[in-house]
């Protein structure tokens, strides 16, 4: 008998049904979320720069990484990747995997969360309060196999947030992140930032806001913070993006041991590289002096924030930057908020938290300036080898 057609369906009418469904679901969310707030950090008048905290810890499940949460399970839904009975999997070291967890329990399936063994208690329990299940391995360098693994073993899918972050944002606008920050400063005194600054955890969000920096023309320029234990920075300034290290951060959401592919090095106009008592140190500061409880990435964020602001006074330049508040601090009480945490990890966070009151409180850098910081980039604002300063 002659072939003379061929009909293949890739999927039932109730399942593309389900599909809709769910990406109306996913949709609701968004539109039942407000925007994030902008707060100002009220720093000297004198000091001629004003500097912003973009509250992402307001959303649904606490921090920044609802959006990528949002935008990866849509991603994976239009591209037929996530069906009603799909088991959905992630490596991550926390609040990716929280947010998740949320958005798998609106669409009634199954999530399993690979991470390190180090993850905070508190996130645990939120991924699992939302039905998530926790898979833990030795080190940051081993979750993607193992997601991987998982995701073959139960027929899943892995929603690799490392690769796909860069991807299932529209940088265009479509109310990202970068869109939202200028709508919000456009009746502030200087509404074009200087700087915006950001961690890099996947890389996903330097990149969405890196791109959209030079798609609308803007002069900001975008600052990345990496904590110890990351290999962003020394990748970015040897231009290697194959570079590993041993080992993983402790500053939960950002710095991760390989150059994730979502990073994209192109759009980063500079990088500094923040130990992690001073991250530490300034969220304790950051709590004592303004009453916000903020996440470890939020204090890298504040360090590298500081220092452009105090560069910006000592050129004698006006102006704004922007940075995250990426999730709150009562996930942290066990670790970063406790003396006993700090003590066995042998983090000292007085000698951080001294030098950054003299930044918060007259704009002035000298006293950090022996503290371990390392920079590169932009050479128009730094006082030493525009290649690689470590002062």
């Amino acid at each position: 008998m002659q072939q003379t057609s061929a009909d293949v369906t890739n999927c039932c009418d109730d399942d593309r049904a389900w599909v809709s469904w769910a990406i109306r679901a996913v949709n609701a969310d968004a539109n039942r979320s407000a925007d994030t707030h902008l707060i100002p950090l009220h720093l000297p008048s004198d000091l001629g720069v004003d500097v912003y905290l973009k509250d992402e810890s307001t959303h649904p499940t606490g921090s920044l990484k609802h959006r990528l949460a949002r935008s990866l399970f849509l991603y994976g839904l239009c591209n037929g990747w996530i069906t009603r009975d799909t088991v959905v999997v992630e490596a991550s070291s926390g609040s990716t995997a929280v947010s998740e967890a949320y958005f798998a329990r609106l669409l009634g399936l199954s999530f399993v969360a690979v991470m390190p063994r180090s993850t905070s208690q508190r996130k645990i329990e939120l991924i699992e309060r939302y039905g998530g299940r926790c898979e833990f391995v030795d080190s940051g360098a081993l979750v993607y196999q193992r997601a991987q693994e998982i995701a073959d073993e139960t027929g899943g899918h892995y929603l690799d947030q490392f690769t796909y972050a860069e991807r299932a944002t529209d940088w265009r606008g479509n109310n990202n992140i970068a869109e939202s920050v200028f709508a919000q400063m456009a009746d502030e005194p200087h509404p074009v930032p200087t700087w915006i600054v950001v961690g890099a955890g996947t890389g996903g969000t330097s990149a969405t806001i890196g791109r959209y920096l030079r798609y609308q023309g803007h002069d900001t320029k975008l600052c990345v913070v990496d904590p110890e234990n990351s290999v962003f920075f020394d990748g970015w300034v040897d231009r290697d993006p194959e570079r590993t290290i041993c080992g993983g951060s402790r500053i939960e959401g950002i710095g991760r041991p390989r150059t994730e592919p979502s990073f994209a090095p192109g759009v980063v106009d500079r990088m500094i590289k923040v130990p992690d008592a001073a991250s530490i140190a300034a969220v304790h500061l950051l709590s004592e002096r303004t009453g916000l409880w903020a996440g470890g990435s939020t204090g890298t964020n504040l360090v590298g924030t500081l220092r452009l602001a105090c560069e910006l006074r000592e050129r004698g330049e006006r102006g704004s930057i922007v940075t995250l508040l990426c999730d709150g601090g009562a996930r942290y009480e066990q670790t970063y908020y406790d003396p006993n945490w700090l003590r066995d990890n042998e983090i000292d966070i007085e000698p951080y938290k001294n030098a950054l009151r003299s930044a918060f409180g007259d704009g002035r850098w000298t006293d950090l300036d022996a503290l371990g910081l390392a920079n590169a980039g932009d050479s128009s604002s730094m006082s030493k080898n525009p290649a690689r300063s470590v002062q």
